[in-house]
């Protein structure tokens, strides 16, 4: 299944499946929005159905929104590219790094990244984001995909000087709002197939500096799912970045940074693509 949402950011959302031919389908007959709550029993409710008896939805026009609603948490991992290692001067880890991003990172696919007048290194790192369908703790690896609900596209904005120059602590450099888009769609596992298969790029202002594959993951998904289960317990809606390959901007020799009215535009095989425009914020 090929799940999104459509609505204004703090309005009501249509919760849709595409069908065949890639029209949206509204679903909210069968379940009123993709929720941390409604997602356990996803597939249940939606397996079978023959989509093209439901409503067709208008879509030009609408802000698409993120693919599920608000989720309880989100969660990165970090240097899990070994070429990414490479570029930013660092060993590859030997264990998942592991970070958080406060809930207001969370945003459409095409939201505007925001620009503060305190950064000074805002950069870009296209993601396969991964969508908790059922609880996980303890879970083993041969175990953890059946925990997954599907895959996405996420861009894991990131202000350097705040993550890198401000104590080391990484949630200040990865949570400032709209750090987060995610979308457009959300990919069942069963459509995705192998999740360690999957090329993915990054272009600013139509130059591609990001051209990867999820085959150099230092960990894949499933090793991801089972070692954080060992200390969290991960919850139906959860949200996980996975890591960036090569190409963003403070790998390169000097460095590249977003400045206002840059244009982002990022995709993962399969899973669409996403196009940003970085927005200054208003001076108070």
């Amino acid at each position: 299944m090929r799940l999104m949402r459509y609505g204004a950011r703090d309005g009501a959302k249509t919760p849709v499946v595409l069908d065949a031919a890639g029209q949206a389908r509204d679903v909210s007959s069968l379940v009123p929005d993709f929720t941390p709550e409604t997602i356990p029993t996803l597939r249940k409710m939606l397996d079978g159905v023959d989509l093209e008896s439901l409503p067709l939805v208008e879509t030009q026009g609408q802000r698409i929104a993120a693919p599920v609603s608000q989720p309880r948490n989100i969660w990165g991992v970090g240097l899990n590219y070994s070429d990414h290692a490479a570029e930013s001067g660092m060993d590859v880890p030997t264990e998942p790094i592991l970070f958080t991003k406060a809930s207001r990172t969370y945003c459409g696919p095409n939201d505007p990244l925001l620009y503060s007048k305190e950064m000074s290194k805002l950069d870009w790192e296209v993601e396969l984001g991964v969508v908790i369908g059922h609880t996980a703790l303890n879970v083993s690896r041969d175990q953890a995909l059946d925990h997954v609900l599907g895959y996405c596209v996420v861009n894991d904005v990131s202000e350097r000087a705040w993550q890198a120059e401000r104590g080391g602590q990484w949630v200040k450099g990865k949570s400032f709002p709209n750090f987060c888009p995610t979308g457009p769609v959300l990919v069942t596992g069963d459509e995705v197939g192998d999740p360690g298969k999957l090329s993915l790029w990054a272009e600013i202002n139509g130059e591609r500096l990001q051209n990867g594959t999820t085959e150099k993951m230092v960990f894949d998904v499933a090793t991801i799912v089972s070692y954080m289960s060992e200390f969290i317990q991960l919850e139906p809606g959860d949200l996980i970045c996975t890591g960036t390959p090569p190409g963003v901007g403070m790998g390169f020799k000097p460095p590249r940074y977003l400045s206002p009215g840059d244009r982002v535009r990022l995709s993962v095989q399969g899973l669409g693509e996403q196009e940003q425009v970085v927005e200054r914020l208003p001076s108070r």
